[in-house]
This record gives C-alpha cells, sequence and structure tokens, in this order.
C-alpha cells in the first residue's frame, strides 16, 4: 500500500465515528441553542394564533365579553352552536361543496393538461417546442393584467360561471417549466425502448412517465388545490350571485371585511344565535380543514419534489 493510500485510509478512520461530510463544522452548542429556541418561537408563532381561532370559534357570548370582545385563549363553556349555525344556514355549506368541486375538477384538469405540455416540452425534436417554450417563459415574466383577463373572461361568455374560476388559470407556466426539468431527468432509455415496441406518446407518458413521477405531481397538484381553494380574487371578479361564491370569498367578506352573518333563521327558529366573532371564526376554521388534512398525506411526496432541479448528476 502507498503512503498516500495508507494517509487516506487512517484520516477516514479516524473520521468514521464522525459519520459528517468532509465540508460539515462541527456544531457548536451556542449554535444549537440558538436553533432550537428559533425553532420554538417559530412554532409557538404558528400554534397560539391558530389556537386562538379554534377557541374563540368554541366560545360562548359571555366569554368574548369576557375578554373584552376580543380573541379568547381559554373557552370556558366550549360549544359548537357557531358551527350547527353557519353549516345550517346553507351559505357556507354550499360554498364547502363549491369549492372542494372546483378544486378537485380544477387540480385534475390542471395536471393533466401541465403534464402533457410539460412532457411535449420535454421530448427532443418536438414540433414547435422551442417557440412554445419561449411564450412560456415569457408568461412567467410578464402576467396578464386584471382588465385584459376580464375582457377575455366576458367575450367567452364566462362571467357568473365555475368555468371561469378554472379555464383562465388552468395552466401554470412555472409548474410546466418545473415538471418538464423533472421529465428531462428520467432516463431517456426507457422512452427509447418503449417506442422501439411500438407505443404511442400518450402510451409512453402514462405508462412510463407519470407512474415514476409521483413526487413532482403531488408537489404540482399541491400548488394546484391550493390555488384553487383560495381563489377568491377570480371569483370577485367573475362571479356575480352570491350562491355560487366559494369558501375563500365568503371568509373574505364575513370575516376580513367584518360584515355581519344572517342569524334571521336562527332568530324564527327560536334558536340561541351564537356570537359574531365565533362565528367568522367558525368559518375561517372549516376553510382551513381540508388544506391541513390533504397535507400530511402529500408530505412525503412534497419534501422529495421541492428539491427537484436542486441537485444534479
Amino acid at each position: 500500500m502507498s503512503s498516500a493510500e495508507t494517509t487516506r485510509s487512517a484520516y477516514v478512520s479516524r473520521r468514521a465515528p464522525d459519520k459528517r461530510p468532509v465540508w460539515m463544522e462541527r456544531p457548536n452548542p451556542v449554535a444549537q441553542v440558538g436553533k432550537a429556541v428559533a425553532l420554538v418561537v417559530s412554532v409557538v408563532l404558528v400554534i397560539v394564533p391558530f389556537y386562538a381561532v379554534v377557541a374563540t370559534s368554541l366560545a360562548s357570548q359571555e366569554t368574548i365579553n369576557k375578554s373584552s370582545g376580543g380573541m379568547v385563549l381559554w373557552p370556558g363553556d366550549p360549544t359548537l352552536s357557531a358551527y350547527k349555525a353557519i353549516l345550517s344556514g346553507g351559505l357556507v355549506s354550499r360554498a364547502m361543496i363549491i369549492s372542494i368541486g372546483i378544486t378537485v375538477v380544477g387540480t385534475l384538469l390542471s395536471l393533466a393538461a401541465t403534464a402533457g405540455l410539460a412532457y411535449w416540452l420535454s421530448r427532443r425534436g418536438s414540433l414547435g417546442s422551442k417557440p412554445v417554450l419561449m411564450v412560456i417563459l415569457g408568461a412567467v415574466l410578464f402576467g396578464p393584467g386584471i382588465i385584459p383577463s376580464y375582457l377575455v373572461v366576458k367575450e367567452f361568455h364566462l362571467l357568473d360561471s365555475w368555468w371561469s374560476l378554472i379555464l383562465p388559470v388552468m395552466i401554470n407556466a412555472f409548474n410546466v417549466i418545473v415538471m418538464r426539468a423533472f421529465f428531462q431527468e428520467l432516463p431517456q432509455e426507457l422512452f427509447e425502448s418503449a417506442e422501439i415496441d411500438g407505443a404511442s406518446q400518450v402510451s409512453v407518458l402514462v405508462r412510463i412517465v407519470l407512474p415514476l413521477s409521483k413526487a413532482v405531481l403531488a408537489v404540482i397538484g399541491l400548488f394546484y388545490a391550493v390555488a384553487y381553494w383560495n381563489a377568491f380574487f377570480n371569483a370577485l371578479l367573475y362571479m356575480n350571485t352570491a350562491s355560487k361564491w366559494l369558501i375563500a370569498l365568503v371568509l373574505r367578506t364575513y370575516v376580513v371585511n367584518g360584515n355581519q352573518l344572517s342569524t334571521n333563521e336562527l332568530a324564527e327558529t327560536g334558536q340561541i344565535i351564537p356570537p359574531q366573532l365565533s362565528m367568522q371564526m367558525a368559518i375561517l376554521v372549516i376553510a382551513m380543514v381540508p388544506i391541513l388534512i390533504v397535507y400530511p398525506f402529500l408530505q412525503r411526496h412534497f419534501a422529495k419534489g421541492v428539491l427537484i432541479g436542486a441537485v444534479k448528476g
């Protein structure tokens, strides 16, 4: 064994118990304590407001009065009357159903269109792929204005239609670029062998590319789903009928703007009318729950998908 190999083996044997890369410095106790404190503070800043929203939605009028009409941190006598009131009124429950439908249909259509376009752009020699790619890159840098978008939707007679919330934003240029980069990193030998066996491009996409792209599909799907779920501004522009509102628009109208929720139906039936603040916080909780339920199932793919294109080779 040469002297260089001996020196290298001795160095590796000395480093073996540490199990850290060469470029990684030894942990500093002060830095570790600082990171732990920063992490705890960040968690508290997130958890406490969320807990206050949930607690206020369960609070009674007496508890809110004791807190000077503000947020409640500890509901002495928790009640679900606010949730029963807003769900029995029809407006919130109908908006939830509409939002779920728009989110599911829009996400599926967006994923299908984005995957097809990204796969076409990722294949070398595709007819017209370079000009289309330049247009997509331009769309990333220069977005359409509010007035041109409204005029286009109006010309296609989509005003006050749920399709106005899906078709204008069905394909996101940034998501196409991310998915195209992922498709380009897949082994090209798989595509060539499938084409030799006589598989069409659609078969290659459906049977080979998509099963290998669960991570990027989960990430892009989550991006689309959150965008459709929170699309209150498009609903504000294009939807004129209150019965077609999304939950995001209901949230903006009755929580952000502070409009009073109608309690005429509860008054007619003789039920106890919950505090307006509790009903507003209940709407906020209902609007957050679906995303909080879906995210844990996509977290594993999301952690992998966010690193797409970050490491080469």
